[in-house]
Protein backbone atom coordinates (compact mmCIF):
# COMPACT_ATOMS: atom_id res chain seq x y z
CA UNK A 1 0.00 0.00 0.00
CA UNK A 2 2.67 2.26 1.11
CA UNK A 3 4.51 1.50 -2.15
CA UNK A 4 1.58 1.81 -4.52
CA UNK A 5 1.59 5.31 -2.65
CA UNK A 6 5.10 6.65 -2.97
CA UNK A 7 5.13 5.27 -6.97
CA UNK A 8 1.86 7.54 -7.49
CA UNK A 9 2.96 10.41 -6.24
CA UNK A 10 6.56 9.96 -7.75
CA UNK A 11 4.73 10.11 -10.75
CA UNK A 12 2.42 12.82 -10.43
CA UNK A 13 2.38 15.80 -12.82
CA UNK A 14 0.60 18.62 -12.66
CA UNK A 15 -0.73 20.05 -15.41
CA UNK A 16 1.44 22.71 -15.72
CA UNK A 17 4.44 20.79 -15.24
CA UNK A 18 2.93 18.50 -18.19
CA UNK A 19 2.88 21.57 -20.61
CA UNK A 20 6.16 22.63 -19.91
CA UNK A 21 7.54 19.39 -20.94
CA UNK A 22 5.31 18.79 -23.82
CA UNK A 23 7.02 22.49 -25.13
CA UNK A 24 10.33 21.81 -24.25
CA UNK A 25 10.67 18.68 -25.70
CA UNK A 26 8.66 19.82 -29.19
CA UNK A 27 10.64 22.58 -28.99
CA UNK A 28 14.06 20.61 -29.53
CA UNK A 29 12.34 17.92 -32.14
CA UNK A 30 11.18 20.94 -34.12
CA UNK A 31 14.82 22.34 -34.52
CA UNK A 32 16.19 19.26 -35.28
CA UNK A 33 13.52 18.37 -37.47
CA UNK A 34 13.83 21.56 -39.40
CA UNK A 35 17.88 21.06 -39.60
CA UNK A 36 17.42 17.61 -40.60
CA UNK A 37 15.02 18.09 -43.29
CA UNK A 38 16.75 20.94 -45.24
CA UNK A 39 19.72 18.61 -44.96
CA UNK A 40 18.49 15.61 -46.00
CA UNK A 41 16.67 17.93 -48.86
CA UNK A 42 20.16 19.18 -50.19
CA UNK A 43 21.84 15.96 -50.44
CA UNK A 44 18.67 14.57 -52.12
CA UNK A 45 18.93 17.26 -54.73
CA UNK A 46 22.53 17.44 -55.41
CA UNK A 47 23.61 13.39 -55.11
CA UNK A 48 20.55 13.22 -56.88
CA UNK A 49 18.17 10.37 -54.82
CA UNK A 50 14.14 10.74 -55.19
CA UNK A 51 14.78 8.23 -51.47
CA UNK A 52 16.57 10.73 -49.23
CA UNK A 53 14.16 13.60 -51.42
CA UNK A 54 11.14 11.66 -49.98
CA UNK A 55 12.74 11.07 -46.77
CA UNK A 56 13.15 14.81 -46.38
CA UNK A 57 9.88 15.89 -46.83
CA UNK A 58 8.63 13.14 -44.43
CA UNK A 59 11.08 14.76 -42.06
CA UNK A 60 9.50 18.33 -42.82
CA UNK A 61 6.04 17.39 -42.15
CA UNK A 62 7.23 16.06 -38.46
CA UNK A 63 8.06 19.68 -37.64
CA UNK A 64 4.30 20.24 -38.78
CA UNK A 65 3.07 17.15 -36.35
CA UNK A 66 5.22 18.61 -33.70
CA UNK A 67 3.21 21.92 -33.79
CA UNK A 68 -0.51 19.96 -33.09
CA UNK A 69 0.94 18.13 -30.48
CA UNK A 70 2.03 21.78 -28.94
CA UNK A 71 -1.51 22.95 -30.12
CA UNK A 72 -3.85 19.80 -28.52
CA UNK A 73 -1.74 19.37 -25.70
CA UNK A 74 -2.14 22.95 -24.85
CA UNK A 75 -5.96 22.83 -25.10
CA UNK A 76 -6.25 19.23 -23.20
CA UNK A 77 -4.52 21.06 -20.06
CA UNK A 78 -7.09 24.03 -19.55
CA UNK A 79 -8.98 24.02 -16.52
CA UNK A 80 -12.71 22.52 -17.06
CA UNK A 81 -15.31 25.79 -17.70
CA UNK A 82 -19.32 25.60 -18.71
CA UNK A 83 -19.52 24.25 -21.79
CA UNK A 84 -16.40 21.66 -21.01
CA UNK A 85 -17.62 20.76 -17.39
CA UNK A 86 -15.17 17.05 -17.34
CA UNK A 87 -11.96 19.32 -19.15
CA UNK A 88 -10.90 19.31 -22.19
CA UNK A 89 -8.26 16.23 -22.17
CA UNK A 90 -9.81 14.54 -25.50
CA UNK A 91 -8.50 17.49 -27.00
CA UNK A 92 -5.41 15.71 -26.84
CA UNK A 93 -6.76 12.81 -29.08
CA UNK A 94 -7.82 15.11 -31.55
CA UNK A 95 -4.19 16.49 -31.97
CA UNK A 96 -3.33 12.68 -32.68
CA UNK A 97 -5.97 11.86 -34.94
CA UNK A 98 -4.43 14.84 -37.23
CA UNK A 99 -1.31 13.86 -36.75
CA UNK A 100 -2.19 10.18 -38.23
CA UNK A 101 -4.04 12.11 -40.76
CA UNK A 102 -0.55 14.29 -41.65
CA UNK A 103 1.59 11.05 -41.96
CA UNK A 104 -1.33 9.27 -43.89
CA UNK A 105 -1.19 11.87 -46.72
CA UNK A 106 2.54 12.63 -47.01
CA UNK A 107 3.22 8.68 -47.34
CA UNK A 108 0.73 8.62 -49.65
CA UNK A 109 2.20 11.29 -51.85
CA UNK A 110 5.83 9.62 -51.58
CA UNK A 111 4.26 5.84 -52.29
CA UNK A 112 2.13 7.64 -55.58
CA UNK A 113 5.98 9.22 -56.68
CA UNK A 114 7.69 6.32 -55.74
CA UNK A 115 5.32 3.77 -57.53
CA UNK A 116 4.78 6.06 -60.89
CA UNK A 117 9.37 5.60 -61.15
CA UNK A 118 8.52 2.33 -60.76
CA UNK A 119 6.10 1.43 -63.30
CA UNK A 120 8.21 3.56 -66.04
CA UNK A 121 10.40 0.76 -66.63
CA UNK A 122 13.16 2.69 -68.25
CA UNK A 123 15.55 2.41 -65.13
CA UNK A 124 18.16 3.41 -67.05
CA UNK A 125 17.35 6.97 -67.43
CA UNK A 126 17.36 7.26 -63.49
CA UNK A 127 20.34 9.02 -61.95
CA UNK A 128 22.81 7.33 -60.08
CA UNK A 129 22.65 8.90 -55.94
CA UNK A 130 25.72 10.30 -54.87
CA UNK A 131 27.68 9.20 -51.83
CA UNK A 132 26.29 12.73 -49.96
CA UNK A 133 23.04 10.51 -50.17
CA UNK A 134 24.30 7.86 -47.98
CA UNK A 135 25.93 9.83 -45.41
CA UNK A 136 22.85 11.85 -45.29
CA UNK A 137 21.10 8.61 -44.47
CA UNK A 138 23.03 7.58 -42.12
CA UNK A 139 22.68 10.56 -40.37
CA UNK A 140 19.12 10.52 -40.16
CA UNK A 141 18.93 7.28 -38.57
CA UNK A 142 20.82 7.90 -35.83
CA UNK A 143 19.30 11.78 -34.88
CA UNK A 144 15.88 10.10 -35.59
CA UNK A 145 16.50 7.10 -33.82
CA UNK A 146 18.18 9.00 -30.78
CA UNK A 147 14.62 11.41 -30.96
CA UNK A 148 12.82 8.64 -30.67
CA UNK A 149 14.06 7.67 -27.68
CA UNK A 150 13.93 11.31 -25.88
CA UNK A 151 10.40 11.83 -26.46
CA UNK A 152 9.50 8.68 -25.92
CA UNK A 153 10.98 8.72 -22.32
CA UNK A 154 9.05 12.11 -21.66
CA UNK A 155 5.91 10.65 -23.19
CA UNK A 156 5.69 7.80 -20.77
CA UNK A 157 6.51 10.25 -17.85
CA UNK A 158 3.83 12.22 -18.43
CA UNK A 159 1.62 9.56 -19.86
CA UNK A 160 0.95 12.03 -23.16
CA UNK A 161 -0.87 9.84 -25.98
CA UNK A 162 0.30 13.07 -28.22
CA UNK A 163 3.50 12.97 -27.67
CA UNK A 164 4.05 9.33 -28.11
CA UNK A 165 2.46 9.29 -31.06
CA UNK A 166 5.11 12.37 -31.85
CA UNK A 167 7.81 9.51 -30.36
CA UNK A 168 6.85 6.80 -32.96
CA UNK A 169 6.29 9.62 -36.05
CA UNK A 170 10.42 10.18 -35.69
CA UNK A 171 10.60 6.18 -35.35
CA UNK A 172 9.03 5.70 -38.62
CA UNK A 173 11.57 8.11 -40.00
CA UNK A 174 14.28 6.01 -38.55
CA UNK A 175 13.13 3.18 -40.70
CA UNK A 176 12.21 4.91 -43.79
CA UNK A 177 15.71 6.09 -43.63
CA UNK A 178 16.65 2.40 -43.11
CA UNK A 179 14.64 2.39 -46.41
CA UNK A 180 16.66 4.99 -47.96
CA UNK A 181 20.06 3.90 -47.12
CA UNK A 182 19.30 0.56 -48.43
CA UNK A 183 17.78 1.81 -51.61
CA UNK A 184 20.67 4.46 -52.12
CA UNK A 185 23.13 1.68 -51.57
CA UNK A 186 21.35 -0.71 -54.17
CA UNK A 187 21.32 2.47 -56.61
CA UNK A 188 25.32 2.91 -56.32
CA UNK A 189 26.22 -0.99 -56.64
CA UNK A 190 24.25 -0.74 -60.49
CA UNK A 191 20.34 -1.58 -59.05
CA UNK A 192 19.06 2.21 -59.86
CA UNK A 193 15.51 1.02 -59.70
CA UNK A 194 16.31 0.24 -55.63
CA UNK A 195 16.22 4.03 -55.09
CA UNK A 196 12.56 4.67 -56.33
CA UNK A 197 11.52 1.51 -54.09
CA UNK A 198 13.03 2.38 -51.15
CA UNK A 199 10.33 5.39 -51.00
CA UNK A 200 7.87 2.95 -52.02
CA UNK A 201 9.13 1.00 -48.57
CA UNK A 202 9.31 4.67 -46.68
CA UNK A 203 5.42 4.51 -47.80
CA UNK A 204 4.80 1.58 -45.57
CA UNK A 205 6.32 2.83 -42.76
CA UNK A 206 4.76 6.08 -42.84
CA UNK A 207 0.94 4.86 -43.07
CA UNK A 208 1.68 2.01 -40.88
CA UNK A 209 3.12 4.50 -37.68
CA UNK A 210 -0.68 7.02 -39.08
CA UNK A 211 -2.79 3.86 -38.46
CA UNK A 212 -1.39 2.73 -35.07
CA UNK A 213 -1.63 6.75 -34.07
CA UNK A 214 -4.95 6.91 -35.15
CA UNK A 215 -6.37 3.60 -33.46
CA UNK A 216 -4.93 4.40 -30.20
CA UNK A 217 -6.68 8.22 -30.27
CA UNK A 218 -9.74 6.58 -31.68
CA UNK A 219 -10.04 4.27 -28.39
CA UNK A 220 -9.38 6.92 -26.17
CA UNK A 221 -12.17 8.96 -28.16
CA UNK A 222 -14.94 6.71 -27.52
CA UNK A 223 -15.20 5.90 -23.58
CA UNK A 224 -13.07 2.88 -24.29
CA UNK A 225 -12.55 0.78 -20.51
CA UNK A 226 -9.53 0.89 -18.63
CA UNK A 227 -7.41 -2.03 -18.91
CA UNK A 228 -7.75 -5.36 -17.21
CA UNK A 229 -4.99 -4.75 -14.79
CA UNK A 230 -5.69 -1.47 -13.53
CA UNK A 231 -9.16 -2.24 -12.67
CA UNK A 232 -8.26 -5.30 -10.48
CA UNK A 233 -5.47 -2.67 -8.62
CA UNK A 234 -8.60 -0.38 -7.84
CA UNK A 235 -10.84 -3.35 -7.29
CA UNK A 236 -8.43 -4.47 -4.42
CA UNK A 237 -7.15 -0.81 -3.38
CA UNK A 238 -11.05 -0.76 -2.17
CA UNK A 239 -11.31 -4.05 -0.54
CA UNK A 240 -8.74 -2.52 1.37
CA UNK A 241 -11.08 -0.16 3.50
CA UNK A 242 -11.85 -1.98 6.45
CA UNK A 243 -15.63 -0.90 6.31
CA UNK A 244 -16.19 -2.03 2.64
CA UNK A 245 -17.95 -4.83 2.76
CA UNK A 246 -17.94 -5.57 -1.15
CA UNK A 247 -18.41 -4.07 -4.45
CA UNK A 248 -21.43 -4.32 -6.52
CA UNK A 249 -20.19 -2.44 -9.51
CA UNK A 250 -16.82 -1.08 -10.71
CA UNK A 251 -16.76 0.74 -14.14
CA UNK A 252 -13.76 2.92 -15.89
CA UNK A 253 -13.87 4.95 -18.76
CA UNK A 254 -10.76 6.47 -20.76
CA UNK A 255 -10.96 10.29 -21.09
CA UNK A 256 -8.28 11.55 -23.43
CA UNK A 257 -5.43 10.02 -20.94
CA UNK A 258 -7.11 10.25 -18.12
CA UNK A 259 -9.45 7.00 -15.81
CA UNK A 260 -13.21 7.88 -14.76
CA UNK A 261 -14.37 5.13 -12.34
CA UNK A 262 -17.83 4.76 -10.98
CA UNK A 263 -17.98 2.63 -7.74
CA UNK A 264 -20.59 0.77 -6.22
CA UNK A 265 -19.72 0.07 -2.81
CA UNK A 266 -21.58 -2.25 0.12
CA UNK A 267 -21.08 -1.20 3.80
CA UNK A 268 -23.00 -1.81 7.07
CA UNK A 269 -26.82 -1.13 7.18
CA UNK A 270 -27.12 0.39 10.15
CA UNK A 271 -23.84 2.96 9.64
CA UNK A 272 -25.65 6.58 9.48
CA UNK A 273 -25.63 8.35 6.55
CA UNK A 274 -22.81 10.50 7.65
CA UNK A 275 -20.59 7.39 8.23
CA UNK A 276 -21.54 5.97 5.17
CA UNK A 277 -20.76 9.97 3.21
CA UNK A 278 -17.09 9.66 5.15
CA UNK A 279 -16.29 5.93 3.91
CA UNK A 280 -17.34 6.95 0.42
CA UNK A 281 -14.76 10.05 0.60
CA UNK A 282 -12.17 7.99 2.32
CA UNK A 283 -12.40 5.45 -0.53
CA UNK A 284 -12.23 8.02 -3.38
CA UNK A 285 -9.36 9.43 -1.65
CA UNK A 286 -7.51 6.47 -1.40
CA UNK A 287 -7.69 5.92 -4.99
CA UNK A 288 -6.63 9.24 -6.63
CA UNK A 289 -3.53 9.08 -4.28
CA UNK A 290 -2.65 5.67 -5.50
CA UNK A 291 -3.52 6.03 -9.13
CA UNK A 292 -2.65 9.35 -10.68
CA UNK A 293 -4.39 8.41 -14.16
CA UNK A 294 -7.78 8.53 -12.03
CA UNK A 295 -8.97 11.97 -12.03
CA UNK A 296 -12.62 11.30 -11.02
CA UNK A 297 -14.38 8.69 -8.78
CA UNK A 298 -18.20 8.74 -8.39
CA UNK A 299 -19.24 6.51 -5.37
CA UNK A 300 -22.66 5.28 -4.82
CA UNK A 301 -23.22 3.67 -1.30
CA UNK A 302 -25.27 0.51 -1.10
CA UNK A 303 -26.13 -1.36 2.06
CA UNK A 304 -24.46 -4.40 2.99
CA UNK A 305 -26.92 -7.63 1.88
Amino acid sequence: MKENRNMAEKNQVTDNQFQKIVNKVSLITIILNALLSVFKLFAGIFAHSTAMISDAVHSASDVFSTIIVIIGVGISTRDADREHPYGHERMECVAAILLSTVLFFTGLGIGIQALGDIMQGNYESLEMPGILALIAAVVSIVTKEGMYWYTRYYAKKIDSSALMADAWHHRSDAFSSIGALIGIAGSRLGFPVMDAAASLVIFVFIVKAAFDIFKDALNKMVDHSGDEKTEKEIYNCVMRHEDVRGIDLLRSRIFGNKIYVDLEIEVNASYTLERAHEIAEEVHEEIERNFPKVKHVMIHVNPAK
